[in-house]
């Protein structure tokens, strides 16, 4: 079931740090709203802060750009979307390490498919997430399977399926 809530958090890997996404951003130039926010920080919270700035500012200005794109994204979202979308961006960065980077080399992957290929996926997952329990267990037991396989063993079942299913 932990994989099925990382597949859910492919999005958040392009996401900002954490951030209140119960708050509505203040309005660019409000400094007395950014100055309350800072101030009712943890002094660890402020230490973080610290260095994602100093990290920030040491990206090239192109990767500086696309994340304030991504926050702006972030930002229109309605309310009940962004508190979503944290939730998935929290859960997320709960997992391992190893499943952090093996999520974000999927999501890649998924990135670099036809769009095509992209809708198809897309449509498999939001039928596997209606599914009852039952099912979704059944379907994530057979994609561990699947994993375990060798490419050679994938391409014999993918034959045997294309025979049974006539393509």
């Amino acid at each position: 079931m932990i994989r099925l809530a990382a597949v859910l958090a492919l999005a958040l890997a392009l996401a900002p740090g954490p951030a209140r996404a119960q708050e509505p951003a203040p309005a660019p130039g409000d400094a007395a709203a950014a100055r309350e926010r800072w101030e009712n920080l943890t002094p660890e919270q402020r230490q973080v802060l610290r260095q994602r700035w100093k990290e920030f500012q040491a990206r090239p200005p192109e990767q500086q750009a696309e994340a304030r794109e991504r926050l702006e994204r972030l930002r229109a979202l309605p309310p009940e979307q962004r508190t979503e979308l944290m939730k998935r961006y929290e859960a997320f960065r709960r997992l391992p390490e190893r499943e952090q980077r093996e999520l974000q080399e999927r999501f890649a992957r998924f990135k670099e498919m036809s769009p095509e290929r992209r809708a198809q996926i897309r449509k498999a997952m939001g039928e596997i997430l209606r599914a009852p329990p039952r099912e979704r267990e059944r379907y994530m037991e057979n994609l561990r399977r699947w994993r375990e396989l060798s490419p050679e063993e994938r391409n014999r079942a993918r034959e045997r399926w294309r025979e049974r299913h006539g393509q």
